[in-house]
């Protein structure tokens, strides 16, 4: 795809935010416009990048913010969206901080990093957890505050308490599942190649063709 079609998508995404200004654009159909069109972009940053006779077998695409997935790419500053294409030959993967009200552009005024890895370099998919630690201090200190000022919250300190553990045994009980791909020895990446959202289609897809490859590459 040559650089002026990618200009062309970047600017029907920008053309999206007035849009939504005017109230011509809902703000549920305009999120999803945003995140159709920011995904064709990346798909096409990757589709220059293919070599001849590499076709794009699966892709999956998260948004990761404040150790948590967010549906939408609009509520909060600072989430990081990341896309991952596997092909017959690599996985590719494309990182962006995404900003509230500010367009996608997938180059450098939005920090996206393009990498490749070559599936001959990937050694296997591990599952990995972690207690959500934010949300069980959170419902031990509503927990805390319940008892400390039950004299004062007679009728909402039952509610907090109870909320409290709520957030707690939800914490505790329900952690945050990822896969990992690891790489052989010697090989570089910017930062670990994660999976999460693991219950969306597109990442199971992703996850077994992953997993097919490993067992070519290591037969029984």
């Amino acid at each position: 795809m040559k650089t002026t079609d990618l200009n062309e998508l970047r600017q029907k995404i920008a053309e999206l935010y007035p849009k939504r200004d005017r109230g011509d654009l809902k703000e549920r159909d305009f999120q999803a416009h945003v995140a159709n069109k920011t995904v064709d972009l990346y798909r096409a940053i990757i589709k220059e990048r293919l070599a001849e006779g590499e076709t794009i077998e699966c892709e999956h695409h998260t948004i990761w913010t404040h150790f948590r997935l967010m549906s939408s790419i609009l509520r909060e500053p600072a989430q990081q969206a990341t896309s991952l294409f596997l092909t017959d030959r690599n996985l590719y993967r494309v990182q962006s901080t995404i900003l509230p009200n500010q367009p996608p552009t997938a180059d450098s005024r939005d920090q996206t990093v393009v990498e490749v890895f070559s599936l001959d370099h990937i050694h296997a998919v591990k599952k990995r957890l972690q207690i959500r630690l934010g949300e069980v201090l959170l419902g031990a200190a509503f927990g805390a505050g319940a008892v400390v000022f039950h004299g004062w919250l007679t009728i909402t300190a039952p509610f907090l308490a109870g909320l409290g553990i709520l957030g707690v045994l939800h914490g505790l009980l329900r952690p945050t599942r990822w896969l990992e791909v690891e790489l052989v020895n010697g090989s570089r990446t910017s930062e670990p190649i994660l999976i999460y959202a693991l219950r969306k289609a597109s990442a199971k897809k992703l996850v077994r063709g992953l997993q097919e490859r490993l067992s070519l590459s290591c037969p029984a």
